[in-house]
């Protein structure tokens, strides 16, 4: 796409607000309002920053480049540093061992500053004698320096500025662990700051350093995540018990937070992982093979038949010759025992019962990937089309829309609409893939009826829809000059448009409140026959009741 943020802008439309996939359905006479009131934006004059912050300032969670990584950290350790009366590098520190968790950090100095200075490495002064000669020895390497080429950090410990280098430099290319650094001493805490890696590392070493340092203050914070998409740089950073998980990154990828998947509402992040597993999970080739093989009589492997004949011969080494139905040994079959087509003992061990357990089994198998494989090939449908509009989406904008605004002579400004319907359709083909998700672990029966008129709804609706801008469009793409139908359709899109977003607006709203206007419609059903049967017990005690007791007989009883 030509611009990320485009992207995000309308993404933001359809799936940022929280209260977009809540809002309930809405009756013809709303969808045609929105149709003329997005003719009215056509024809106005839009301030689309105004637009685009109001929108911003609806989603759940911020998107964070570097620099903005860097400021908030920065501006941790500042307040760290000014409330505890501590340098930077000891601020750093202090969030260091407590997981940038400010208010931890807080509680803990202020329950026992001391203990807190011992356990973190934080000293207050030396724990060697200062020294008076003007050569000291190297704790590493044993050799004697002067004075100024000596190098300690607040325990007084004396190493040389050569093995100080050596030591940062093993340590930071063993991994992060380098951030809670300690002196080369193996019986002092005096923990290592920023400082000493600026002053004595290498400008590689500084560089790695630095990256550990700054991925630790998105990867130790519960509200914040990297993006998952490869090469990507950007952080997440979300306001927790806000709804939905599902964010867009500024490389366009969309995934959930919670999870780190691909983005899935409304389906919750277990059933996408037991999905997941069950898609790439071998339990799918032993249910085929269980369903469309047979074990060979002698070695045991799994054999499929592949022509009409019931006369088998396994593969070589084996070589095995069997019957099909029965698996008994073919030199033992023949005329009388029905061919090469049928098996007579067989069918009489079949009427007998001695197959029914088999057959059950493999009969089980074949159901169960019979309905695997309805939901998988439609989960995986959507999939591919959502894919192939993504594509189609970014063909538009690069390339046919600048086309279609010189023939119908319309400003780009004004043909917003079939970029929206595409982001429309992107995003509806990935809620209706899930939804398959959802349906293949739907246990309770009684509410399938409703989410698969649901489902077929939406996905009416959302084929109507693509099949308008993908097919219909290409009318006014390839024609001459302007066009009067051009309006027309317009206005058709815009209103299916604003009708599919309504299909899965009722669609996800049902399914994330886990189908429960089939409880309700149950509950009030049962609460009628309940009044009802009261009606009609109560009924010998009412007007109709003789004054003696005995009770009035409906005619009809006899």
């Amino acid at each position: 796409m030509d611009s990320e943020d485009d992207m995000l802008d309308a993404y933001d439309m359809y799936s940022g607000d929280d209260d977009d996939y809540n809002s309930g359905g809405t009756d013809d006479d709303n969808n045609d309002s929105d149709v003329d009131n997005y003719n009215g934006l056509v024809e106005e004059t839009v301030d689309d920053s105004a637009i685009i912050a109001s929108l911003r300032s609806q989603i759940n969670y911020a998107v964070l480049k570097e620099e903005d990584i860097r400021r908030q950290q920065k501006d941790v350790i500042g307040q760290v540093s000014l409330v505890l009366s501590l340098s930077y590098v000891e601020a750093s520190i202090l969030l260091l061992h407590y997981h940038w968790v400010v208010s931890k950090v807080h509680d803990e100095w202020f329950a026992d500053e001391e203990r807190v200075r011992r356990t973190v490495g934080i000293l207050e002064g030396p724990v060697v004698p200062t020294p008076r000669s003007r050569e000291l020895t190297c704790g590493i390497c044993f050799d004697s320096y002067p004075l100024e080429e000596i190098v300690s950090v607040s325990c007084g410990h004396p190493f040389c500025a050569t093995c100080w280098t050596g030591y940062i430099s093993t340590t930071i290319n063993d991994g992060p662990g380098c951030l809670m650094l300690k002196c080369p001493d193996p019986s002092c805490p005096a923990a290592i700051g920023q400082d000493m890696i600026d002053k004595l590392a290498s400008k590689e070493d500084k560089e790695k350093y630095c990256r550990y340092f700054l991925r630790s203050f998105v990867e130790d914070n519960r509200e914040m995540k990297w993006c998952p998409a490869p090469g990507c740089e950007h952080a997440i950073e979300f306001a927790a018990g806000s709804g939905s998980y599902d964010v867009l990154c500024l490389c366009s990828n969309s995934f959930c937070w919670n999870c780190a998947e691909e983005a899935h509402r409304p389906v919750d992040c277990e059933t996408v992982a037991k999905w997941i597993l069950k898609n790439s999970a071998e339990s799918e080739n032993m249910n085929w093979i269980l369903a469309n093989s047979k074990p060979c009589p002698r070695c045991k492997r799994p054999i499929e038949k592949n022509h009409g004949c019931m006369h088998m011969t396994c593969t070589p080494p084996c070589k095995h010759e069997f019957c099909w139905l029965c698996l008994n040994t073919w030199t033992e079959h023949g005329e009388r025992t029905g061919g090469f087509y049928a098996c007579n003992r067989y069918e009489a061990a079949k009427q007998e019962g001695l197959y029914d357990e088999a057959e059950k089994r493999r009969e089980m198998a074949k159901n169960s990937l019979e309905r695997y494989t309805h939901y998988y090939e439609r989960w995986a449908s959507n999939q591919l089309s959502r894919k192939k509009a993504m594509g189609d989406l970014q063909k538009m904008q690069s390339e046919k829309l600048g086309k279609l605004s010189d023939i119908q002579c319309t400003p780009e400004s004004q043909l917003k609409f079939i970029p929206e319907a595409w982001l429309q359709i992107i995003e509806c083909r990935r809620v209706l893939k899930w939804t398959y998700a959802y349906g293949y672990y739907l246990s309770d029966n009684s509410k399938r009826p409703f989410f698969e008129y649901l489902q077929g709804e939406a996905e009416s609706g959302l084929e109507r829809l693509h099949q308008c801008v993908e097919k219909e469009l290409e009318t006014f793409q390839n024609a001459e000059g302007p066009t009067n139908e051009f309006n027309h359709f317009r206005t058709k899109l815009t209103g299916l448009t604003s009708i599919t977003k309504t299909y899965f607006e009722n669609l996800v709203k049902a399914l994330e409140n886990g189908l429960a206007d089939v409880d309700s419609q149950a509950a009030s059903s049962k609460s009628t026959n309940s009044k009802s049967s009261s009606k009609t017990k109560g009924g010998g005690k009412g007007k109709g009741s003789s004054k003696n007791g005995g009770s009035s007989r409906n005619p009809d009883d006899n």
